[in-house]
């Protein structure tokens, strides 16, 4: 079986959320720093009026070179040589500004035209898409000098062509006649050991008595290799299997040996061994009869021990027969062992001859092939022909042209584009470094926390400066459904649908929304019937007095210091909701919080109401709400978009973890409605009273 994980297929709409998101998070910086854009495009468009301005006048000359299509070149040995066109017009281009040719048209403008000033021009050579024209461009400060000095350019490259072309012809003519002088000489060198060499050696005998040694040779190697068998069946089979064996060669054949295969000892031999196994047949078939001792018995034991005395002499014949036969065998083989040895020898020397007068021949036949080539080359090269045709020639003349600075215009609207391009760049870098959360995507890429609702922004505020709560007629439906959308997953997050009866609500920095939050997530819970106790535990800088139209004490701290009654400073909002505002501001909160007191106030709290809800301090503003959350049953965690910064959000959950608090989830304060990720104002014509109706 395939033990391999299976890859879990790509989930397209998180790359599309990841995607949308950037783009949402791009334009966020668009609108804040949209100031950024005119600033850079103004500066780069200010940079190239001053480059326009305080740049000198620049003019140009052109001039066009034509190219031959096919470009061949004669080499020494007389083949024609075709050069890939586009290396050949690369090269071309290299030479026609090349150092050389410079400092040459330089020289020819200073003698032809010496009262023009001398400046420095800049020669850029170009072919023409699909063709091999190359026109050449000359910029500088003066148009006449410029034109001169371009027509120079290509008078002088014309020129240093033309002395190449010569040096080259010179050098291979040189190069051609020294080759054949060498030429004359091996041939007339070869020719003479090749007579030498036929002077001392028949070449008609040496193939001949090639041949025969070769046959003879071979006949005598077959000769050896049947003697070799033969010796070796002997030696391998025993007496009877030789005998055999021989019996089966016809009487008129010939022995490999030279030696009768037959002879009349192994005949007799054999005519024994068959007699007496007649004779044993006949004696079991009497036995059947007769005892051992009636005469028939004796007689038959008589004549087979006759026969076995006559049969042990024949096999010690037949021995030495084979012996013989054997070292007969042994004879001839060194015999044709010698003989072999000797038209080896005899064939080897004349093989080595016959190769030597075969290498002279080669030898002879190549250098006059190489000196019939050479001297072709000669007929072809001449002085007045060269080794081919001018392959660039002057089609146009160089000429002035107008300036081939871009227009004024032109330069401005690159400039323009360059400055947008370096903006949106800055802008995208910015975005890199900006950690603050600004989607839903962000939250899930950076926390590992549930997120519990989103809320949008709302920028209508009352006449106190804060936005006003949630009531019944509100017509801010999505800003009213999210935090129902909170209350929900609060509510579904407990034990049997049940919510944790002690909550908090913080945030890491001040102005995160988590005042408003938490009077509206109370609002929402005492519409459900709950009994909900909201207290403000920000004893520093409460507003949520502000926010339920409250005075700020006697409050929170006053209960805690035992100078009221909680109930004494408790407001009904409504049936099922109450308020304690925070009271005076108290300068050491945690110690506050960590009375025992506080203990037996909360559980007292909890004894009266469904669900007590506190808003408190920031968590990196100050120690407060690290001493009193690991009191509840758990943490609302509030974020806003765009504004808080994830590094410190995360610092500050971290230092919530390390007092064992619980943190339910997390909380997206002010997203704007225009996020691809929040969907509620998409869907506005959902909450009209008057629905389409159907045709």
């Amino acid at each position: 079986m395939n033990d391999l994980p299976i890859q879990a297929p790509e989930n397209r709409s998180v790359r599309s959320a990841r995607f949308q998101n950037h783009l949402h998070r791009f334009k966020n910086q668009l609108r804040r720093r949209w100031w950024v854009v005119p600033l850079i495009v103004f500066c780069a468009i200010g940079f190239q009026i001053w480059r326009i301005y305080t740049a000198p006048p620049i003019f140009s000359a052109q001039g066009r070179m034509i190219v031959n299509y096919r470009v061949t070149t004669a080499t020494g040995a007389g083949n024609s040589v075709t050069e890939e066109l586009s290396r050949f017009l690369d090269t071309q281009g290299i030479l026609m500004k090349s150092p050389v040719v410079l400092k040459r048209a330089e020289d020819r403008v200073r003698n032809t035209k010496p009262d023009l000033k001398h400046i420095s021009v800049r020669i850029e050579p170009v072919v023409v898409p699909k063709t091999t024209i190359f026109l050449l461009t000359a910029t500088g400060e003066e148009p006449e000098y410029t034109t001169a000095y371009l027509q120079a350019c290509m008078d002088e490259y014309l020129l240093l062509k033309k002395e190449m072309r010569t040096g080259a012809s010179d050098s291979t003519l040189g190069t051609i006649m020294g080759t054949l002088t060498r030429a004359e000489q091996d041939i007339k060198r070869g020719e003479e050991e090749l007579l030498a060499f036929q002077s001392t050696n028949s070449v008609v005998l040496l193939e001949e008595v090639g041949s025969n040694s070769a046959k003879r040779l071979a006949e005598l190697t077959s000769k050896l290799a049947n003697l070799q068998s033969e010796l070796q069946l002997i030696a391998s089979l025993s007496l009877e299997q030789n005998l055999e064996r021989q019996t089966r060669t016809l009487p008129n054949s010939v022995d490999p040996s030279g030696v009768n295969a037959l002879v009349g000892t192994d005949s007799e031999f054999l005519k024994l061994t068959s007699d007496i196994r007649f004779l044993r047949a006949k004696q079991g078939e009497a036995a059947a009869y007769f005892r051992p001792k009636h005469p028939k018995m004796i007689e038959l034991d008589d004549l087979i021990a006759s026969k076995e005395r006559l049969l042990s002499i024949y096999k010690d014949q037949s021995r030495e027969q084979l012996g013989s036969r054997s070292n007969s065998l042994v004879m001839q083989m060194d015999n044709l062992k010698a003989d072999i040895a000797t038209y080896e020898e005899k064939s080897l020397s004349v093989s080595r001859k016959m190769a030597e007068y075969q290498k002279l021949k080669a030898n002879n036949a190549r250098l006059q092939s190489l000196y019939d080539k050479l001297q072709a080359a000669m007929q072809t090269l001449s002085t007045d022909r060269d080794i081919n045709t001018d392959t660039v020639t002057i089609l146009e003349p160089a000429s002035s042209v107008r300036n081939p600075a871009d227009s004024t215009v032109n330069s401005l609207l690159i400039a323009a584009v360059v400055g947008v391009v370096l903006a949106l760049g800055l802008l995208l870098l910015i975005d890199r470094f900006d950690d603050r959360v600004t989607s839903f995507t962000d939250l899930q890429d950076i926390f590992d926390e549930p997120v519990l609702a989103q809320v949008p922004r709302e920028i209508i505020l009352n006449e106190n400066g804060k936005l006003d709560l949630i009531h019944a007629n509100d017509d801010r439906h999505a800003f009213s459904e999210a935090y129902r959308n909170l209350r929900s997953s609060l509510l579904y997050m407990g034990e049997d649908g049940k919510l944790p009866r002690l909550l908090l609500v913080t945030s890491s920095i001040p102005g995160e929304g988590k005042s408003v939050t938490t009077a509206n997530l109370a609002i929402t819970l005492a519409e459900t019937g709950t009994r909900v106790l909201v207290i403000d535990a920000d004893l520093r800088k409460g507003t949520l007095h502000e926010y339920f139209g409250k005075d700020a004490g006697p409050g929170f701290c006053e209960v805690l210091m035992r100078e009221t009654d909680w109930r004494a400073a408790a407001h009904n909002i409504s049936p099922n909701l109450t308020v304690v505002t925070r009271g005076r501001t108290a300068r050491n909160p945690s110690e506050l919080f960590l009375l025992p007191s506080t203990k037996l106030l909360i559980g007292e709290l909890m004894q009266h109401f469904d669900v007590v809800l506190m808003d408190s301090a920031p968590v990196m503003a100050a120690d407060d709400v690290a001493t009193l959350a690991p009191q509840a049953n758990g943490v609302v965690f509030v974020i806003r978009a765009s504004f808080t910064s994830a590094r410190i959000a995360r610092a500050a959950l971290d230092l919530l973890y390390q007092r064992r608090v619980n943190i339910l989830g997390l909380t997206l304060n002010a997203v704007a409605a225009d996020s691809s990720e929040y969907y509620y104002y998409k869907y506005k014509s959902y909450y009209t009273d008057s629905p389409k109706r159907s045709k």
